[in-house]
């Protein structure tokens, strides 16, 4: 989803936030997607990897959901999902030539899948200091790069540490993207060459 502020109700423009392990098989019985209604059910455990990225993957397959999202050419839009087991969801539209920044998702679990369009993905396959740093010199071969088209996602595990972008000029992309535990905050990131700087850190009040 991705890496995004949001306001929960309808569709408006994302923030520019808004996404480790590799995809991982689908589960047949995840809930059914449907529009978030309410607040989030309090569950005993939280869905695994894998059921958030069978989550998503079928709600990309939506055509009637996916049509819903209302697109607007000078920034993204996006409506709240009622993900499975109090998961975070998110239904995101992305105009040509927009992305994220360089971001995480603390220590949410996460899964987007790619509805329409193509998203490139570039991550660290690097596990950052959870606190009490600002500037930080990457090491060589941390870099990682996908390409996302229609139908591919990936899922990933806590602190992962990317940006999503549509990097077409012409086409809009539509993404699902889903958290457990809702994101308790995002980190974002700034990046000169090897030197990745922390600039700013949201809660959800930011975004919501």
């Amino acid at each position: 989803m991705s890496s995004p502020s949001p306001a929960v109700p309808t569709a408006a423009s994302v923030p520019s936030p808004a996404t480790a392990p590799p995809p991982v098989a689908a589960v047949a019985s995840a809930p059914a997607v449907s529009a978030r209604v309410g607040s989030a059910r309090a569950v005993s455990a939280g869905p695994t990897v894998a059921e958030l990225l069978d989550f998503v993957r079928r709600a990309a397959e939506d055509e009637a959901l996916i049509a819903s999202l209302p697109l607007d050419p000078e920034g993204r839009t996006w409506v709240r999902l009622d993900g499975p087991g109090g998961s975070e969801a998110w239904l995101i539209g992305w105009p040509p030539g927009t992305g994220t920044g360089w971001h995480d998702h603390a220590d949410s679990v996460g899964a987007f899948t790619t509805a329409s369009g193509t998203l490139k993905e570039h991550s660290l396959a690097v596990r950052l200091p959870t606190d009490g740093w600002k500037t930080l010199e990457l090491s060589e071969g941390v870099d990682r790069s996908r390409e996302l088209a229609a139908g591919q996602g990936r899922a990933f595990g806590q602190n992962h540490v990317h940006e999503v972008l549509n990097e077409s000029d012409s086409v809009h992309a539509v993404s699902v993207h889903a958290y457990y535990p809702p994101l308790p905050r995002i980190r974002r990131f700034s990046r000169t060459g090897a030197v990745l700087r922390l600039e700013q850190t949201e809660s959800p009040e930011d975004w919501q």
